[in-house]
């Protein structure tokens, strides 16, 4: 049953929001955090486990060394501090997804903790997350629930569960309570989460597809009278997996706890899920404190405890800050923050650098990405670089078109047909051309007696030249392209027919 909500804004005339958001990722390490069981996303189900990941008796783990490291350069990319000794905890529930009955974790006593990270917003402003801790922890399995209409576990016949994804290693990130965002809360949250992606993404130890699980949210809120610094009642909702599921998420939690304190109720602490059909939360269970998990210290693992050494060797691999770059990419190749903003939207951002780097102009290598290319990803549901990439479409064949129209081979109009061509498979840019027979006409015999005949069959439009109304040359341009079917010089064009009517 759907739950009662008020609107967005009426909630925030009374109430004030506190985020709190929680984001694991899975790291893209060969094997699992405490065993040598291979992390291939899609493998047969059950065909990626052993004694150790499934919890059998007597069977012990060993700390995945990769995986510390790359929790030590997430948190430094944080700004967090490298703890000098830490050691893993037990966190004990019982979940059929859980092998073990309990999660291999940190408590108390986290690898990174007491850092921030300064997300920009589309209007340029600045909000800085203050980080409380990230973690190493192993991930769960996945249920399946079959013959129910939602995929959820009620009103389904029975379920299954796949074990391959227990004991992968997990960073969990914990914000502190995120204050003062008001109506701008939603995309604080979404800007926040896509900062972090970009950031992780470029650490390289995550491939942070969300779509995949193997980058997920939960969203922790609560609300506030106004006035008050009381913190409320929290819910979360958990496995948001999209940017903008996390953005709607917010928005309709608000307008939920909002319902729910303005008719005199009380906000019940608990976990929700996301219904990215509908756009709503419903409940899940409720959410248990931390003495509920009955933590201790994980008697099967020694504490780990990194030289300051190797911290700053870590740091040393860190690599440039993803905001920074996106501004010197911006300022090198001239573009605005509506097109750096685009390119940014489109995913084409490593795409223009390879692009650039190979030859093309900037201007060329966004013209050509994020047009046709753009447009049938999008009507295919892909991202631009993986279509391209599907396709065979390379940085050199941009710069081989570009180059085409340089030499005064093909006009703009040309251009864009060959590059059709490309997508479709006819070879290369020049392939395309000589095949489609796409060549400008040098021929300035042809051109100037196209443009005399165009002349004179339009007397009013010659005299309004004449009197130097030269916008109005663009109809005559056209009509010469026109009658020369497309493979004439514009600019040439333009340039004797002003020539003609004595304004050159």
């Amino acid at each position: 049953m759907t739950e009662a909500t008020i609107p967005f804004e009426e909630a925030l005339a009374a109430y004030d929001p506190v985020l709190g958001l929680e984001v694991h990722v899975e790291l893209n390490t060969a094997t699992k955090m405490f065993c040598g069981c291979a992390t291939t996303f899609g493998a047969e189900p059950n065909s990626q486990v052993c004694p150790t990941c499934l919890g059998l008796p007597g069977a012990l783990p060993v700390v995945n060394e990769k995986g510390v490291e790359s929790a030590i350069r997430i948190g430094l990319a944080l700004n967090c501090e490298i703890a000098e000794w830490c050691r893993f905890a037990r966190k004990n529930y019982f979940y059929p997804d859980m092998p073990k009955n309990f999660q291999t974790s940190q408590y108390d006593e986290p690898i990174s903790f007491g850092g921030f990270l300064d997300v920009e917003l589309d209007d340029g402003t600045v909000y800085r997350v203050e980080i409380e801790r990230a973690h190493m922890e192993e991930d769960t399995g996945k249920s399946l629930h079959v013959g129910g209409a939602t995929g959820r576990i009620h009103g389904a016949d029975h379920s299954l569960v796949d074990y391959n994804r227990a004991g992968i290693p997990l960073i969990e990130i914990v914000t502190k309570p995120m204050l003062g965002t008001g109506e701008r809360a939603p995309e604080i949250a979404r800007a926040y989460v896509a900062a972090l992606r970009d950031l992780v993404k470029a650490l390289g130890v995550s491939d942070v597809k969300m779509e995949q699980g193997s980058m997920r949210c939960d969203v922790n809120l609560s609300l506030m009278p106004k006035g008050s610094t009381t913190l409320g009642t929290r819910s979360e909702t958990k496995n948001v997996n999209s940017l903008r599921s996390v953005e709607r998420a917010v928005r309709y939690e608000i307008g939920r706890h909002g319902a729910i304190l303005s008719s005199g109720g009380k906000v019940v602490q608990e976990t929700r899920h996301w219904h990215e059909d509908t756009g709503i939360t419903t409940s899940g269970r409720e959410k248990s404190d931390a003495e509920d998990y009955r933590y201790f210290p994980e008697p099967d693992l020694v504490p780990v405890a990194p030289s300051r050494e190797t911290v700053e060797a870590l740091r040393a691999t860190l690599p440039e800050n993803p905001a920074a770059r996106l501004r010197r990419l911006q300022s090198t190749w001239g573009y605005s923050d509506l097109e750096m903003r685009d390119v940014v939207n489109a995913g084409l951002v490593e795409t223009i650098e390879e692009t650039v780097a190979a030859g093309a102009t900037p201007a060329g290598a966004r013209k050509w990405w994020s047009g046709e290319v753009a447009r049938r990803a999008n009507t295919d549901g892909q991202d631009v670089s993986s279509y391209a990439a599907g396709l065979g479409v390379t940085p050199a064949h941009v710069v081989e078109l570009e180059g085409l129209v340089t030499a005064g081979r093909l006009n703009d109009s040309m251009a864009r047909q060959v590059w059709e061509g490309v997508l479709d498979g006819e070879g290369t840019p020049t392939l395309v051309a000589d095949a489609r027979g796409l060549e400008l006409v040098r021929d300035d015999g042809a051109l100037e007696a196209a443009v005399d005949a165009v002349i004179a069959a339009n007397p009013e439009v010659a005299d309004k030249i004449r009197e130097g109304k030269v916008q109005a040359a663009g109809a005559l341009i056209g009509q010469v392209m026109k009658a020369m079917k497309g493979q004439a010089d514009a600019a040439k064009a333009r340039a004797l027919i002003l020539a003609k009517l004595g304004q050159s």
